[in-house]
């Protein structure tokens, strides 16, 4: 593969990019914005939310679905623009909130680290399913930071990225969206997989900010591609007209990037060996 070029730089910390109605969505944690972005780079702030971490995903009514971590909520998106609470999470764990990922039913599937970070002490994490009438119940546990998620296209099956165990860890999808058959998708030892996209080949793109790469794994562990960077990738999404465009959002990690500190976040793309799933 080419090496990938830049499409957006400056940001402060850039995450949970989304390709949606032919546009890349990411959001800057550390300017509290959700982006979308234009084939020239060219950015347009969509949404403000307090609360880091922020992540979302889309409703099948087309509206927006988006975590604000630290205040333990899960807000929807009006047509109008306006943020109103479609869930409560931190009645379930007071711990700041991370990544969503949504089905066709308008379930939402949620994730918490189990504890504060950066700084805090290790605890294991959970997903939560969040029914499409904003009632909050958890469906997996104990797991070692649980990170980026993706529901496979049929909706049977959800992988999450376990950061802190060097896994890709995959359940089944139950008629009432609760999770069972719990198995190690992919091992990837000496990697941290943090935000994840599914290809058409059923392959798994990860990226891991300690390592500084991109990788493309298969069920099984199998390593396809690796993509080498000079800073850290948090996390990738396939997108373009035809799905097969790469983008990777990558940071200089420091704590001071979630305040808005040195803006050192970019977007790079490249030509992907397979298209997006679905």
């Amino acid at each position: 593969m080419s090496a990938p070029e830049i499409l957006v730089d400056g940001l402060a910390f850039g995450e949970s990019p989304r390709w949606h109605d032919g546009r890349l969505w990411l959001a800057d944690w550390g300017a509290g914005e959700v982006l979308t972005v234009d084939a020239a780079g060219r950015t347009e702030v969509v949404a403000r939310v307090d609360g880091l971490p922020i992540c979302f995903d889309w409703l099948p009514d087309g509206r927006l679905l988006l975590v604000a971590g630290s205040a333990g909520r899960l807000l929807r998106r009006e047509p109008d623009g306006a943020l109103r609470t479609h869930a409560d999470l931190a009645a379930l764990v007071p711990h700041p909130w991370n990544e969503v990922v949504t089905d066709a039913r308008g379930n939402a599937y949620v994730n918490t680290i189990g504890f504060d970070f950066p700084g805090g002490e290790f605890r294991p994490g959970l997903v939560a399913l969040v029914a499409p009438d904003g009632g909050v119940r958890p469906v997996a546990d104990d797991l070692a930071f649980p990170n980026g998620m993706a529901l496979t296209p049929d909706g049977g099956t959800l992988i999450v990225a376990e950061s802190y165990a060097g896994r890709l860890t995959a359940f089944d999808v139950a008629a009432d969206g609760t999770l069972g058959g719990r198995r190690v998708w992919a091992a990837v030892p000496d990697s941290a997989p943090d935000g994840i996209c599914l290809d058409a080949t059923g392959a798994v793109w990860y990226g891991d900010v300690p390592n500084r790469c991109a990788v493309r794994v298969a069920e099984g562990g199998r390593v396809l591609d690796r993509i080498e960077l000079d800073r850290g990738c948090f996390a990738c999404a396939l997108g373009g007209p035809d799905g097969r465009t790469l983008h990777l959002v990558t940071t200089q990690w420091s704590p001071a990037a979630l305040s808005g500190g040195p803006r050192t976040g970019q977007v790079r793309t490249l030509r992907a060996p397979a298209p997006a799933a679905g």
